[in-house]
């Protein structure tokens, strides 16, 4: 009997998509059938901070799990609301690929020149740009990252930041200017991870998913997510975070940024991997005491 695999039909959706069909096809020789969907995210033509950011990208493929005309899905994890839905269960955090941002462009960032235009829809890369360069244009842009890149070779941008993952995973990783290790800009919480979902009730389903979940993976972004789920609570400040597991400890890393890039609360701790969901909590609760939430100031309004 065929899976049918749920996915988003741009070229990124699609090939992230085909990567995880392929990895258990490999895994198990069952065949998987890719079924494609238009989500209101992708037609929409309204920026992402004004729809809310995460979930848009992800109610559609749900809305097919519940209907049961698709039997999972792959979503970017860095999409997926932490609020958790308790319809649906993450079957498996396949192993992650580069979690770090990526600059498109002639230039690395240090060598464009004062006034040149940077296009991010997000605004964490925007205040983390902003104080690495205060001297920049930033401008928001959306669409695939073949309508982004196409900004930079039309002349319109000078440059463009997109997640290094992504670029890879559709061989557009030879216009990478410049990689941002995570001491300069700190990623989305779960960046570079796919996630792969589907009914909370398939136990048959959850059992055969999760040949492709990675530990280390799940501990990781368990962290990451943790962190940003507290802070939602008491912040709008655009986030980053970062944890890596060795297979006993865990070491995360957080930043809030205000959106001028001016002032930041960055904080690290480690904790035993399996404490993941806690040391994120715990690290947002230090973040807080540290006026995480005091950061959007005026510049929000």
């Amino acid at each position: 009997m065929t899976l049918k695999l749920g996915t988003r039909r741009s070229l990124l959706a699609t090939t992230q998509s085909q990567m995880v069909a392929d990895g258990y096809t490999r895994a198990t020789g069952r065949e998987i059938e890719m079924v494609g969907i238009t989500t209101f995210g992708d037609v929409t033509k309204a920026h992402l901070a004004q729809l809310g950011g995460t979930g848009v990208f992800v109610s559609a493929l749900r809305d097919k799990l519940v209907d049961g005309e698709i039997d999972f899905a792959v979503h970017s994890l860095k999409d997926l609301p932490t609020k958790r839905d308790e319809r649906f269960t993450l079957a498996a955090l396949p192993t992650r690929h580069d979690h770090r941002d990526a600059l498109v462009g002639a230039h690395k960032l240090a060598d464009l020149p004062p006034g040149a235009r940077v296009g991010t829809g997000s605004p964490r890369r925007v205040a983390m740009l902003r104080a690495l360069r205060p001297d920049l244009e930033y401008v928001p842009i959306r669409g695939n990252a073949d309508t982004r890149i196409g900004k930079v070779t039309s002349g319109e941008l000078d440059a463009v930041v997109l997640a290094s993952a992504g670029l890879t995973r559709i061989g557009r990783d030879t216009e990478i200017a410049q990689i941002f290790e995570v001491e300069e800009m700190l990623p989305a919480p779960g960046q570079g991870a796919l996630a792969v979902e589907c009914l909370a009730g398939r136990a048959d389903l959850i059992a055969f998913l999760g040949v492709l979940d990675d530990p280390r993976t799940r501990s990781a972004v368990a962290a990451e997510r943790a962190v940003l789920s507290a802070l939602e609570a008491g912040c709008s400040a655009p986030v980053g975070a970062f944890a890596a597991d060795d297979g006993q400890t865990l070491n995360l890393t957080a930043a809030v940024v205000s959106l001028d890039g001016q002032a930041a609360v960055r904080k690290s701790a480690a904790g035993p991997s399996s404490d993941a969901d806690r040391l994120g909590r715990l690290l947002a609760a230090e973040m807080l005491a540290e006026g995480a939430d005091r950061l959007m100031g005026e510049h929000s309004h």
